[in-house]
This record gives C-alpha cells, structure tokens and sequence, in this order.
C-alpha cells in the first residue's frame, strides 16, 4: 500500500517539521502526563491514568501516519515540469464557460491545499478535470450539483 505522493520543498519541509514537533514535544508531554497521573495511586480506577495512556496511543499513531506519509513523500523538481499541460504544481488560469468567470488555481498534493489561497488538490473533482489538459481544452468537472465546464486560460509554473 505504498501511495507515492509529490510535494513542494515548502510542503514536505511543513510535513518534517509536524513530525519533529510531535516526536521531541508533545511526545514527552505525553510521557509526563502519564507519571504523573500514576503518581496519584491505583491505576484501576484512575480516570486521569487512562485518559493519558489513550492520548499517548492517539499521539503515537499519528506520528507512526506522518511517518509512513514522509516515507513515500517525493519532492517535485519544478524546473521539470511541462507547461504544455496541467500538472501538479501547475499555476492555472481558467474560465467557467457556464458564467464566464475566470478563476485562478494552483495544482497542489492533497496534504498542501489551501482553497483561500488559490491551491486546490490535484485529487479534487476540479484538478482531476484540469490535469493533463492543454490551453485552449475544455475540461469537464462532474460536481454534485452537476457538470461544470472550464476552458484552459493559461498555464505557468
């Protein structure tokens, strides 16, 4: 089950530093809220005990989730990238032909989109429709209210 995802230097960087911040602070916190609720007796009917044994073990699967998520993490070498099509990392300039207005997005992995600012994920209705296409295509987008039309403007690194 190895999903390879893609990344920006700026959005694996935001993944590391997410790890790193759980492993060497909350992780000890962690710890620490454990001893001390051991501290205040018998651990058979200390509420504060399992409540912080259970927020470890949340703590640990989500650092064991970033891990396995940063071990099949590629970084995206952007100077690579065809500006013939719509690809990931691809800044994108189109039009919705049903009311004419132009949007701008850019192409991202799931983990680094961001719709207020302008980053859509490249596995959303939209940037499925929009990958592979060229300027001047019409991608169709199948959204629950329906299907929306969208011609290809322009597309920039």
């Amino acid at each position: 089950m190895s999903d390879v995802s893609y990344y920006t230097k700026e959005g694996l960087k935001k993944l590391k530093d997410e790890l790193n911040h759980l492993k060497d602070i909350e992780r000890p916190k962690a710890s620490n809220a454990i001893g001390e609720a051991r501290d205040k007796g018998d651990l058979s009917e200390n509420a504060e005990y399992d409540a912080a044994k259970e927020a470890q073990g949340m703590l640990e699967m989500k650092i064991s989730k970033l891990e396995a998520v940063l071990s099949n993490a590629r970084l995206i070498d952007e100077s690579q990238l065809d500006l013939s099509k719509v690809l990931v990392l691809s800044k994108v300039t189109i039009k919705n032909l049903n009311n004419q207005m132009q949007l701008n997005y850019t192409l991202v992995a799931e983990s680094e989109a961001d719709l207020k600012s302008g980053k859509i994920s490249v596995s959303s209705p939209i940037g499925k429709g929009l990958l592979g296409k060229k300027i001047g295509e019409i991608a169709e987008v199948t959204v629950p209210s329906g299907t929306l039309k969208f011609e290809i403007i322009s597309i920039e690194r």
